[in-house]
């Protein structure tokens, strides 16, 4: 395995790549574009790459499919990491184009629901077609496809554009969470912000059955932080679910609803617990009453005394 190497949705010029050098560790890797988000993480299943980051939640869209998608039901890895990254677009350009001559726009598909009331304002008449990244729109601006691309600002030098608009965004502290994904290995260590992410899938579909997944958490006072269902690909009504939790798989209240989860489900696959963004130990909230290791010990040993006859 190269340890010295991270891949990244690419091509040069993201904001996936931007989310990427914001760690410490950036600095030391050759950092190497990958076309799609599944070559990325394939990077890392076949070695060629210690890590990869990858977008997997929008502020405004919701999740990214290709990576939830990809985590769920490729060959297991693992998030051992997490990147807030504010996201504001700008309107690429060649020099000398105007916004009357744009008549074609590029950009990620994640990128166009962040723009859309822009556009109708803007660009009403303008035709829009997905992009591989949002730099690779850029490129293909650069390559005269398209009149302009939402992309970052940063991108334009990189592709001889010029920024015609700045800060374009229709919901303000628009951001993107990007997760770094290597192979399984042992977790995370618990730092007392952390967050746990599964995917889960049910045994069958009866009245109840999300309720039953849930209560797991919420009997043992676990907070859910996102769920998402996504098809299985096995017929309409055949869904898993990705879920990300409050805390750490060494948290007594997290591994117990991990274990609770795995035996009233057929399947549920462990993606790592990992640091939240942005967020210090100390701004933690106090646990709920009843749900801290010290409270779970207790009741544990109350259980051995009573087998004991000393209950």
């Amino acid at each position: 395995m190269s340890a010295s190497r991270y891949s990244y949705l690419g091509p040069e010029g993201t904001f996936t790549e931007a989310a990427l050098r914001t760690l410490p560790e950036a600095a030391t890797r050759e950092l190497v574009p990958m076309v799609s988000v599944p070559a990325a993480l394939d990077a890392v299943r076949s070695g060629e790459a210690a890590g990869a980051l990858v977008p997997i939640e929008n502020s405004v869209e919701g999740g990214v499919t290709a990576t939830l998608d990809e985590l769920a039901t490729g060959r297991p890895l693992m998030i051992y990491r997490e990147v807030l990254l504010p996201i504001a677009f700008a309107l690429l350009v060649r020099p000398g184009t105007t916004l009357s001559d744009v008549k074609t726009v590029t950009g990620h598909p994640v990128a166009q629901p962040q723009v859309r009331n822009w556009l109708t304002a803007n660009l009403p008449d303008a035709v829009w077609e997905s992009a591989a990244s949002n730099a690779d729109g850029a490129r293909l601006v650069q390559e005269g496809r398209y009149d302009a691309a939402f992309a970052g600002e940063f991108a334009a030098p990189i592709y001889g554009l010029r920024p015609l608009v700045t800060d374009i965004h229709d919901a303000q502290n628009a951001a993107t969470r990007f997760v770094l994904v290597g192979r399984p290995a042992r977790p995370a260590a618990r730092t007392g912000a952390d967050k746990t992410s599964v995917v889960i899938w049910l045994g069958d579909d009866h009245p109840g059955a999300l309720l039953e997944l849930l209560q797991e958490y919420a009997a043992r006072g676990v907070n859910l932080m996102r769920i998402e269902s996504r098809p299985t690909g096995e017929g309409i009504g055949r869904y898993c679910f990705s879920v990300d939790c409050e805390g750490h798989i060494t948290d007594r209240r997290v591994g117990e609803a991990l274990m609770g989860l795995k035996r009233i489900c057929p399947n549920v696959r462990f993606l790592g617990s990992y640091p939240r963004a942005g967020v210090d130990p100390s701004e933690v909230p106090p646990l709920r009453h009843g749900t801290s290791d010290s409270e779970f010990s207790a009741a544990s040993d109350w259980l051995a005394r009573c087998l004991d006859g000393r209950g």
